[in-house]
């Protein structure tokens, strides 16, 4: 039973991410809001080994993933909606809603504690924001957040549905507000109450630091309003705006894979101030 499940969550999970990832990829091309510094051909080259990296690592250490567990919490009476009646749609609904509100403190954490920065900062480091942007995590970070939704899972007893169905929405949500897609700007301002959009998410990247410590969100937008760490713009404004990490700039650094995964072990973060 498990075996199918894992199968089929495969199965599902890769045609809905390399959809989206292509209709987000052609969005890009047809319709770019910021020139790229790094050229196209080696940021995909890198970030999509280090994707690739990731998910062979996952599946090696968690082979079940988070869908089985799931299954195995259901089997074996974990959790609150394995404990408590309630209908399917109310314990998925709430479950999706519960594991992004999750992902979203997991994420204000790695911004916070100094050694988690040092992992995150893989993500924070590309110099340009692109849909392959979304997949670029260290392994450890990949692994830590794995930790995380397996705890959460038990806690919650998630419905395998609601568990597939949060991936895939997470997955999703990264390459669409981590692409580099011109979106007109009333379509942004409706769909902002709601999810987190590309113009959203780009000002989480800036270089000032004050600018990224905000908009936390992967998917659902309430949570930065909520906790008091939503801006709505950046204050270079979205063309004039600096990506990355200032005191990494080094292509062999931030660009190539060999230093993408040393990079932790090499990066300290300094404290905050009100300019930087």
């Amino acid at each position: 039973m498990l075996t199918y499940i894992e199968s089929q969550e495969m199965v599902f999970r890769l045609f809905t991410f390399f959809s989206i990832f292509a209709v987000m990829a052609l969005a890009e091309w047809l319709f770019p809001k910021r020139l790229l510094t790094v050229s196209k051909a080696k940021r995909w080259l890198n970030n999509i080994s280090l994707m690739i990296l990731n998910t062979v690592v996952l599946r090696a250490i968690f082979p079940l993933a988070a869908a089985g567990f799931a299954a195995w919490c259901h089997s074996q009476g974990i959790g609150l909606f394995n404990l408590v009646e309630v209908p399917l749609w109310a314990s998925v609904l709430v479950c999706i809603i519960a594991l992004d509100g999750i992902i979203w403190l997991q994420h204000r954490l790695f911004h916070t504690v100094p050694v988690l920065w040092r992992l995150h900062a893989v993500h924070h480091a590309d110099r340009d924001l692109d849909v392959t942007s979304g997949a670029r995590f260290h392994p450890i970070e990949i692994l830590l957040s794995m930790v995380i939704k397996i705890i959460a899972i038990a806690l919650l007893g998630a419905p395998i549905v609601a568990v597939i169905l949060f991936e895939v929405i997470l997955s999703g949500m990264a390459l669409f507000n981590h692409s580099n897609v011109a979106i007109p700007p009333a379509i942004d301002r409706w769909l902002r109450p709601f999810v987190v959009t590309p113009d959203m998410h780009r000002v989480h990247h800036s270089i000032h630091r004050y600018e990224s410590d905000s908009n936390f969100g992967f998917n659902l937008a309430i949570w930065d309003r909520l906790f008091h760490t939503y801006r709505a713009q950046p204050d270079d404004g979205h063309y004039g705006m600096t990506i990355g990490i200032k005191a990494h700039r080094e292509e062999r650094h931030v660009v190539w894979i060999t230093g993408l995964l040393t990079l932790p072990f090499r990066l300290f973060r300094p404290s905050a101030s009100k300019k930087d």
